[in-house]
């Protein structure tokens, strides 16, 4: 229920001047519709200032007789205390809403705060997240570049290969020195140690498993060769 000045300061005893100041404190709850301040009551205040009202009538109001009956009992007259108590325990009803409401408020701006920080903590999960993805991301792409690269030196190599064994057919067929050799079969290479069979299938084993990663290492026509003059041997050879 709304209520204007005039009806508050009429239904709840109260000077205009005193409204005005509750207002401008923010103590009563108001709305302005056309120029119109208007002051949100509930039924229950209304009718608790009601009841206050009736009170304070009964307690004031002197019985008028126009002559005194003998015998009757003299009805109590309304004294300071009476109108005090009755002040009281407004005030006291009064300060008890005040409280409640401060409750209100303070769990509303606890809860905001709450909220705030569960969507903080939101955000920064997500950002974490999207920086873990990136990451893989850049990972897998630095692991197929390198494969590609690799790729690339080896069919180079392979090509290399080729273009050497085209022109050893066509030119005379001459005996080479074992130092002037550039390739080495490693099936070959491995017979001219002086190992055992199992030491040799776990040499092969190893270059098979590092063939893809390991430029070092020359297929051509399902055989491995070995390039001694560029490059050292040792790890995967070792048995």
């Amino acid at each position: 229920m709304r209520l204007t000045v005039d009806q508050y300061s009429k239904h709840f005893k109260m000077s205009k001047e005193m409204i005005q100041s509750k207002l401008r404190a923010k103590k009563l709850n108001y709305i302005i519709e056309n120029s119109q301040t208007y002051i949100i009551v509930t039924q229950e205040a209304l009718e608790h200032a009601r009841a206050m009202q009736e009170e304070k009538v009964q307690a004031i109001a002197v019985p008028v007789q126009t002559q005194p009956l003998k015998n009757a009992p003299a009805k109590p007259k309304a004294t300071v205390a009476a109108v005090l108590a009755l002040y009281q325990r407004e005030n006291k009803h009064l300060k008890d809403k005040i409280l409640k409401l401060e409750d209100k408020i303070d769990q509303l701006i606890a809860d905001k705060e709450q909220m705030l920080r569960d969507e903080r903590d939101k955000i920064e999960q997500l950002y974490n997240t999207k920086d873990e993805q990136l990451k893989n991301i850049l990972e897998l792409i630095n692991k197929k570049m390198l494969l590609e690269h690799n790729s690339f030196q080896t069919i180079h190599e392979i090509e290399s290969i080729d273009t050497a064994e085209e022109k050893t057919l066509h030119e005379p067929l001459i005996a080479e020195p074992e130092s002037d050799k550039i390739f080495v079969e490693l099936k070959e290479y491995l017979k001219s140690l002086d190992i055992k069979s199992y030491q040799k299938k776990n040499i092969k084993k190893r270059f098979l498993d590092a063939y893809h990663s390991d430029i070092r290492i020359i297929q051509r026509n399902g055989k491995l060769y070995l390039d001694l003059a560029r490059y050292d041997y040792t790890d995967l050879l070792k048995h």
